[in-house]
């Protein structure tokens, strides 16, 4: 690579850094061409971007970036696939789906809007986050709740005070 298509690399990495809110750094090397295949095919379904990518340049590409990715850059080493994503917990789980039939991918970090990861330990605990969307949904439906019992209670009391004026009549 030339320097400058490593200057456009890191320039093109520092963009999806920038556009990306959600980054998971694994190993994905050791796989098969028809599992990577299936895992690159996973990922699409999921609206996730996985690219291999060189330690040095993606370690530039997050020192040129505005976020703060702490110790992240400390886990680049052997080979790298960093995937972005919208939802967080859609590449934790992805990847330990795959590892159901084998060892890798192997989860070495992740940052997640300003929170830093570090470490296949914390896999589990990613693919246990629930989404904005899980989130809000579960947010609206609290405060339906109360009054979705107001209204059945008039609805209720409503209904009676018919029976008792038509039992008058």
């Amino acid at each position: 690579m030339t320097r400058e298509e490593k200057s456009i690399a890191i320039e093109d990495l520092t963009a999806q850094l920038a556009g990306s809110n959600i980054v998971y750094v694994a190993d994905i090397s050791g796989l098969n061409a028809e599992t990577t295949s299936n895992l690159r095919r996973a990922c699409f379904k999921a609206g996730i971007k996985l690219e291999v990518v060189k330690n040095t340049l993606l370690e530039k590409a997050m020192g040129a970036s505005d976020k703060d990715y702490g110790d992240l850059p400390s886990v680049l080493k052997g080979n790298t696939s960093i995937f972005f994503a919208d939802v967080a917990n859609a590449p934790a789980k992805i990847i330990k789906d795959f590892r159901k039939k084998s060892d890798k991918p192997v989860f070495k970090g992740a940052y997640i809007n300003q929170e830093i990861y570090i470490g296949d330990n914390l896999l589990d605990s990613l693919a246990s986050l629930k989404s904005k969307e899980e989130v809000i949904g579960e947010i609206i439906g609290l405060l339906q709740s109360p009054a979705q019992r107001v209204i059945a209670a008039l609805q209720n009391q409503f209904s009676k005070e018919e029976e008792v004026a038509t039992e008058a009549e």
